[in-house]
């Protein structure tokens, strides 16, 4: 392997020369041999490592896709990387670690590497999760992701995290706990609102007095509300940082402003990007409004921009669906796997003018593919609608604490025309008729359709409708399209 450069300083065209060599050697030496899936998939496509001498030539090789990873576990089992161990005896570097250190040393040397010792897996709300095994190698890998987390986010060693993602096999979950193991920090993980629930977070953070909180957007907001309503005071909280979901200007606005009402002085809110496929994830740096974008680690994975409807590549700093391939990982292994996330601001290797990296950053925000859906709001033709926009409009809209948008069908006919129905929580003393006025005016302004209805409920309504601490994501678009409607229950009640 190429002796690794800084990642936040060296000059673009250094990682462009090491990442190409570095890609033709993880492939040809762990991926091809060891993965049977990408082993077909080459050579199905006529492909050798040898054509690929530029990452044109690599922009030309299949994509990865969820569709692929959908599949039964034992096709599943074809993204692990499983060497035999009588061709890895056969390595130099093997050979070499053997006649130095002893073959117990070498065989122990390949387990850290090879062996699955841990699973992640997808959060299965769009299908079934899908699992992620890492072996130690990977472990190693996520330690330097989130001591990287830790860095970007100027955490110190003396500061104390609260860790309030959900126990589960979640990436946000196990990143947190290797950034602070890694970065060798005090951190107390509470397992969100599922584990202690509200109440048992807030007395723990009563008695820790943390300077960081990190966990999902939507479960953080409805803390630091419920926290502010009990009078709780909080004056160390330095740094939110959330993963999971999209932030919103408008939320992360919310987020200080409530953090200053509990006592808080510079509080900085930091979104992470990460996915279960990549293994890991990915900071941004303390700045206004989330403008440092996503910095990324080019020792450990390649990121494109493909444009979504062709996947071509984009040009530079042009918008387009963030495509992913690991340089060093092992455990399962998927290359040019396309997110469905589109970032549009692009990615650049400029400077970073917040914290002065000289790495790839990824410019937000980061919207779905899969949240432009067609509407069909007549008996003529659909009308496509890009909820991600939607989204924003209701996360900075002033009033709203909380709010779901929900499609249906009119009548819950499945032949009839589709319907979007909005739920939302009012802030504290704001006049509905007046907050259903503004959420009007404001679709109006920026979308070319309406609410068929606004429903108003208290937060607690709300907040069990999102499944705020009880689900890995809220559900902010339920959409019961392609529900059986009343009247086929009645007649199917199986």
């Amino acid at each position: 392997m190429s002796a690794n450069p800084a990642w936040d300083s060296a000059p673009p065209e250094v990682w462009h020369d090491w990442q190409l060599r570095q890609l033709r050697n993880y492939l040809s030496q762990r991926v091809l041999p060891f993965s049977a899936h990408y082993n077909r998939l080459f050579k199905e496509h006529g492909l050798e490592v040898n054509d690929i001498k530029s990452f044109d030539d690599w922009s030309n090789a299949p994509f990865t896709t969820k569709a692929d990873l959908t599949v039964p576990r034992e096709q599943q089992r074809e993204f692990i990387l499983m060497p035999e161990e009588s061709v890895l005896r056969r390595e130099w570097a093997v050979m070499l670690n053997a006649v130095l250190h002893g073959r117990a040393a070498a065989k122990n040397a390949l387990e850290d590497e090879f062996r699955p010792v841990m699973m992640t897996s997808t959060t299965g709300r769009s299908s079934d999760p899908v699992p992620f095994l890492f072996t130690k190698h990977d472990l190693a890998n996520l330690d330097t992701a989130g001591r990287r987390l830790m860095e970007c986010g100027r955490s110190q060693r003396d500061f104390r995290h609260v860790n309030a993602f959900p126990f589960a096999p979640h990436l946000a979950f196990w990143q947190t706990h290797h950034a602070g193991q890694s970065f060798g920090t005090f951190m107390v993980s509470t397992g969100g609102g599922k584990s202690l629930g509200t109440e048992g977070n807030m007395n723990l953070i009563d008695r820790i007095q943390p300077d960081v909180l990190i966990g999902m957007p939507t479960f953080i907001y409805h803390l630091l509300r419920q926290a502010l309503e009990n009078g709780k005071r909080w004056p160390n909280i330095k740094r939110v940082v959330l993963g999971g979901e999209k932030v919103a200007e408008g939320l992360r606005a919310r987020l200080v402003n409530l953090i200053h009402e509990m006592g808080g002085d510079e509080v900085h809110v930091i979104s992470t990007y990460g996915f279960t496929e990549a293994k890991m994830a990915f900071p941004e740096c303390p700045a206004e409004a989330g403008a440092s974008g996503f910095h990324i680690s080019p020792d450990l994975g390649y990121i494109e921009l493909v444009d979504p409807r062709t996947g071509k590549p984009v040009e530079p700093s042009h918008p387009g669906e963030i495509v992913f391939t690991p340089l060093d990982a092992r455990g399962t292994v998927v290359l040019r796997y396309r997110t469905g996330d589109i970032a549009e601001g692009g990615i650049t290797w400029k400077r970073c003018p917040h914290c002065g990296r000289t790495c790839p950053r990824l410019l937000g925000p980061i919207s779905r593919v899969s949240e432009v859906r067609e509407l069909h709001l007549d008996k003529i033709k659909g009308t496509l609608v890009n909820f991600n926009i939607l989204e924003h409009l209701l996360d900075d809209q002033k009033g709203v604490a909380a709010w779901q948008i929900e499609l249906c069908k009119r009548d819950d006919d499945p032949h009839e025309v589709d319907q979007l129905i909005l739920h939302v929580a009012p802030e504290p003393g704001m006049d509905s008729t007046d907050l259903e006025h503004r959420i009007e005016r404001r679709f109006a302004e920026v979308t070319e359709i309406h609410p068929n209805a606004i429903h108003f409920h208290d937060l607690p309504d709300l907040r069990e409708r999102l499944g705020v601490g009880k689900l890995l994501k809220e559900v902010k678009l339920l959409d019961r399209r392609n529900q059986p409607s009343k009247t086929e229950s009645m007649m199917n009640p199986d």
